[in-house]
C-alpha cells in the first residue's frame, strides 16, 4: 500500500511546489467547507501574485481573506464579493482584478475543466456585461455565450473523510464546490478531518475519487460561522 499511500504530515509538504504567480481554485463557500490549514500555510508561505479561483473570498479575517491582507491575491476569479470588507476595498481601489462570474457557471467552468472540455454554452450572462465580448450562438431559438472551462496549478480542498488512497467523503452543504475543484487541479490537495482505513469507505458513498488526488492531509479545524442568526424567542421577544 506504500506506493499508494498519498498522506502527508506537515503543510508544508502539503503545499509544495506553489510558486508565485500561480493559479489556485479553491473549494467552500463563505467559511463553509474550506481548507483553513491550507490557506493559512498559503499566506505563511508569502506566494504572491496568485490568481484565486473560488466563490468568494472569505471574510476579513479568516479563509481566504486572510490572503488579502499582505496583498499575495492579484486576480479573484469570483461569484460574489460576500462579507468581506478588504476585497471590497480592494476591488474599488484597482488593487484586485476581479472576474465577476455566476456561480453556476463558476462551478461548471470547474467541472468542465476537471472533464478536459475546453468550453461550453449557457444561457446565463447573456445580454449583460457577463457576455461582452464573447462567442453568441443560437441553439433552439435562444442565444448562449460560450465560456471557456477553468484548471489550476493547484486546487485545495477540504472533506470530511478520505483514506490513504486520496478518495474523498463531504459532509451535508460542506459539499459544495469542493467535488468540482478537486477534478481541476494539477496538483489536488485535500485536507481532511479524518483519515480512514482502506476499505472503510463504502465505494458507493465516496464522492471524489483518488484518481484526482495528489496529497491527504489531516486538519484541525475551527469551522467559524460567517453569519451567526438566532431565532427570537417569542416569550421575551
Amino acid at each position: 500500500m506504500s506506493g499508494f499511500n498519498k498522506v502527508v504530515d506537515s503543510y508544508s509538504d502539503a503545499m509544495k511546489g506553489l510558486e508565485d504567480g500561480m493559479t489556485i481554485i479553491a473549494g467552500g463557500f463563505g467559511l463553509c467547507g474550506i481548507p483553513e490549514g491550507l490557506i493559512t500555510q498559503i499566506k505563511a508561505m508569502g506566494t504572491t501574485g496568485l490568481t484565486v479561483v473560488s466563490n468568494n473570498c472569505g471574510v476579513d479575517d479568516f479563509g481566504l481573506g486572510i490572503l488579502l491582507e499582505d496583498k499575495q491575491i492579484k486576480k479573484m476569479i469570483s461569484s460574489y464579493v460576500g462579507e468581506n470588507a478588504l476585497f471590497e476595498q480592494q476591488l474599488l481601489n484597482g488593487e484586485l482584478e476581479v472576474e465577476l462570474t455566476p456561480q453556476g457557471t463558476l462551478a461548471e467552468k470547474m467541472r468542465a475543466g476537471g472533464a478536459g472540455i475546453p468550453a461550453f454554452y449557457t444561457a446565463t450572462g447573456y445580454g449583460t456585461p457577463v457576455g461582452e465580448g464573447k462567442e453568441v450562438k443560437e441553439f433552439n431559438g435562444r442565444p448562449y455565450i460560450m465560456e471557456e472551462s477553468i484548471t489550476g496549478d493547484f486546487a485545495i480542498v477540504k472533506a470530511w473523510k478520505a483514506d490513504p488512497f486520496g478518495n474523498c467523503v463531504y459532509r451535508h452543504t460542506a459539499q459544495n464546490f469542493n467535488p468540482m475543484a478537486a477534478t481541476a487541479g494539477k496538483i489536488t490537495v485535500v485536507e481532511v478531518e479524518e483519515i480512514v482505513q482502506p476499505g472503510e469507505l463504502d465505494p458507493a458513498h465516496i464522492h471524489t475519487p483518488g484518481i484526482y488526488v495528489n496529497r491527504v492531509i489531516k486538519g484541525d479545524f475551527e469551522k467559524r460561522i460567517e453569519r451567526r442568526v438566532l431565532a427570537k424567542n417569542e416569550e421575551t421577544a
